[in-house]
């Protein structure tokens, strides 16, 4: 990798802000009311769904998709106004929280000006027609075509007026694997002219990391993880995603691991369709293995709804056990350099057990830092014992506070679908 990840990346855990569902209101100022709870929460980056102006052509629902952009300099009044968005991440900021927005860089919504004032800029189909992106069903937008010069320098110098007027921290991009890579490389470049950003794509592969994006998404992470909690798959089906993240991918990625976004929890179901009981120790998963964590707002809610997307759908607020997890998990997240990001922190090294398809044992070390993690991913109580040495050591176990010395000659019994994380420092 040639890019270097801004240093404030290192313990960050990342927040999804669905600004429209996120308040009663659904405006940035009512949004920023929340911003100490969030960062109590343990959050570092909030990742603002898309900002902008939104298109009334070919409109989806009564409110229309955000991802359907009508114009990239300018704010959508749905939300508030730029001076509102502007105290936002200036709150976020003295928080000691980064805000990165997300950028819809393939396409646009059929009335963006762009349409008028330069239609070569738009990819065309067989008949010389605007197109949609192929093959799904966005009727909302049309394609932009990046073998046009201009176009580059526009949404470059777009994307930077950003990181200039706003003091944004980065994006995330949109269907990132749409665009041609060596668009975001340069893109990065001419940002970080004005300050370091980052960079998260919504794609999986290794390739957008060298010159691009900080973080990609852990989509078969995600895939691996839900069928293992549904009884659809063993653990050979996440130790594939271990497997392509430690060889394939460069040591310095960011996968980002997740339970649910905006586009799993309105289009698959909700974290709890998806995981059932086991979102808990999923969760765990996310903080305690490689990878950036996300939590996709309301999660710390329990949101048992699938949130609409074309409509309003607020979010209802309430006390959850979610909550105080998320919190735990960040503050050691933060506490043990063993969970650093990137190559901040340990590889994820594979503990041998004897429940080798339904339990999960890992340690991550750092400097004499070590964190163990053994999790049970099913139904059923399992005794458990644990196979060589790199796991043996005195530890403190994170959640009930309990000491602990392994090798333990009866080993361990756990519940469904239970965990334990034991810590270890110098």
């Amino acid at each position: 990798m040639h890019l270097q990840h801004p240093e404030w990346s290192k313990h960050a855990v990342i927040y999804q802000l669905n600004t429209r569902q996120f308040t009663p209101e659904g405006s940035f100022r009512a949004a920023e009311k929340q911003l100490p709870r969030l960062k109590a929460l343990g959050v570092d980056i909030i990742w603002l769904m898309p900002v902008h102006p939104i298109g009334v052509k070919n409109r989806k629902g009564t409110l229309g998709s955000p991802y359907s952009v009508k114009d990239y300099r300018g704010v959508n009044p749905e939300f508030g106004s730029p001076a509102d968005l502007h105290r936002f991440i200036d709150r976020a900021h003295a928080l000691g929280m980064k805000v990165i927005l997300d950028w819809v860089a393939n396409h646009t919504a059929w009335d963006h000006p762009w349409v008028t004032q330069h239609p070569d800029w738009y990819a065309r189909d067989w008949k010389g027609d605007f197109q949609p992106t192929p093959w799904w069903d966005w009727h909302d937008i049309i394609n932009l075509d990046y073998k046009n010069p201009a176009l580059r320098r526009e949404m470059t110098e777009s994307m930077v007026y950003w990181v200039r007027e706003y003091g944004v921290d980065g994006f995330r991009a949109d269907v990132a694997g749409f665009v041609p890579l060596d668009f975001w490389a340069t893109a990065r470049r001419e940002m970080e002219k004005v300050k370091p950003v980052f960079l998260l794509a919504e794609w999986e592969t290794r390739d957008m990391h060298y010159d691009a994006f900080d973080m990609s998404y852990a989509w078969s992470w995600f895939d691996a993880v839900s069928a293992l909690s549904q009884g659809k798959a063993t653990l050979d089906k996440l130790f594939v995603f271990y497997s392509h993240n430690e060889s394939a991918w460069p040591r310095r990625s960011m996968r980002m691991t997740y339970t649910s976004n905006h586009d799993a929890n309105a289009w698959e179901g909700t974290d709890i369709e998806k995981f059932g009981d086991a979102v808990p120790a999923a969760t765990v998963l996310s903080f305690t293995g490689e990878g950036m964590p996300l939590i996709y707002n309301g999660q710390e809610a329990g949101n048992p709804k699938r949130l609409a997307f074309f409509e309003k759908d607020p979010i209802v607020w309430r006390a959850h056990p979610m909550a105080e997890l998320y919190t735990r998990l960040a503050a050691l997240k933060k506490a043990n350099p063993a969970l650093a990001n990137s190559d901040w922190g340990g590889r994820m090294i594979k503990v041998p057990n004897t429940v080798p398809d339904r339990v999960l044992s890992f340690v991550r070390e750092k400097d004499g830092n070590k964190v163990f993690t053994v999790i049970n991913f099913s139904p059923e109580t399992r005794q458990v014992r644990f196979e060589e040495s790199l796991h043996h050591g005195r530890y403190t176990e994170y959640f009930s506070g309990s000491e602990v010395v392994f090798p333990q000659p009866d080993g361990l019994t756990l519940p469904p679908w239970s965990y334990r994380v034991y810590t270890h420092g110098p």
